[in-house]
């Protein structure tokens, strides 16, 4: 497994640019940037920070920065949730010249969990500019081909079906905003299912993933994972990596709804999988179309409908990350990320 590792000073490849989230955590990210703002002067390193004022902006930020550089190495920052995260890979994925970074700022920062990335923003912030600099590693991401959009990138995980309304509520939710204040936000989640899961109609599938047919007469949700963690720190792909050119899939079909719950009970620890109608397999292309559209969540943002095929990219994408050598990074299989 080909992963680099490189510890050279981010400061010395440049300028960083961070992209800040201002309404991520119902405004409190802009809080934790101004006190990054105020170490990151006190480094003297050299830095321009953008703001994103719309959905899809950090996008077209990175993107534009990217494309800017002229294949030149840049390092951009993302300073908010998993959101965000997931609008500035979008934006960076084309250039291989642009490595990407991530400061938590969000609710979730599944991103962080997956990659070692400190819970605290400015412990992150050391991983750019202190003494504990983070590796540069090549990841895998996966792309999400559809009719609505030509192409969606994801780096954890993209999902159809139930958690796609899970994650849709919760990202409309005003209880969200009001758990947020209480660093409870991923409460969130649980309320929405519990709400959803003895109204929800179950669907069929067809699958075909590395040219086998598959079909499901009843499927709850059919999750593709680049890495482990989803929903605020589910497991939902227990030996997913990152690095090792495969996609985990996970379908849980033909559950009855009470179990249902004790599935996604059991999920934060990774112990579905005991579960008999929970299936789970490795592929590089994947196909899913159903007899009606179905909603597709793509790192917990809506991106579109069935049907769609989706395509591992290996080693798509250059990030830093909390890793100090390539065999830290095996521990994914084994310890919280943390």
């Amino acid at each position: 497994m080909a992963i680099i590792n490189n510890k050279m000073k981010v400061g010395h490849m440049g300028k960083i640019y961070f992209i800040v989230n201002p309404n991520a955590k119902n405004g409190s990210c802009l809080k934790t940037w101004r006190k990054l703002e105020v170490d990151l002067r006190a480094t003297g390193v050299s830095f321009l920070a953008f703001f994103t004022e719309y959905p899809g902006h950090a996008q077209e930020i990175a993107e534009t920065l990217s494309r800017k550089a002229s294949g030149q190495p840049l390092i951009i920052a993302a300073v908010g949730g998993d959101g965000t995260m997931h609008e500035v890979v979008n934006g960076a994925a084309a250039y291989p010249n642009t490595m990407v970074g991530f400061i938590p700022g969000g609710s979730g920062n599944d991103f962080s969990r997956g990659y070692r990335i400190p819970k605290k923003a400015s412990d992150a912030l050391q991983l750019f500019i202190g003494e504990n600099i983070g590796a540069s590693i090549d990841i895998d991401i996966g792309k999400i081909g559809h009719n609505e959009v030509h192409e969606t990138y994801f780096m954890n995980n993209m999902g159809v079906g139930f958690d796609a309304i899970i994650s849709k509520e919760a990202n409309e939710s005003r209880m969200k905003k009001l758990l947020n204040r209480l660093s409870l936000g991923r409460l969130v989640y649980v309320f929405i299912l519990v709400k959803n899961v003895f109204t929800y109609r179950l669907v069929p599938y067809d699958l075909t993933v590395d040219g086998k047919e598959m079909s499901f007469k009843s499927a709850w949700f059919i999750t593709v994972s680049n890495q482990r963690f989803y929903g605020g720190g589910m497991k939902i792909a227990p030996h997913a990596h990152p690095s090792d050119g495969l996609l985990d899939v996970t379908v849980v079909s033909d559950l009855s709804r009470w179990k249902l719950l004790l599935v996604f009970i059991s999920v934060f620890w990774g112990k579905h999988t005991m579960f008999k109608e929970v299936l789970q397999f490795t592929a590089k292309t994947i196909t899913i179309d159903s007899p009606r559209k179905v909603l597709v969540h793509a790192d917990g943002e809506i991106v579109g409908h069935t049907p769609l095929r989706i395509d591992v990219c290996p080693k798509k994408l250059r990030i830093l990350a909390g890793y100090d050598t390539a065999e830290q990074m095996e521990e994914l299989r084994s310890d919280d990320g943390h």
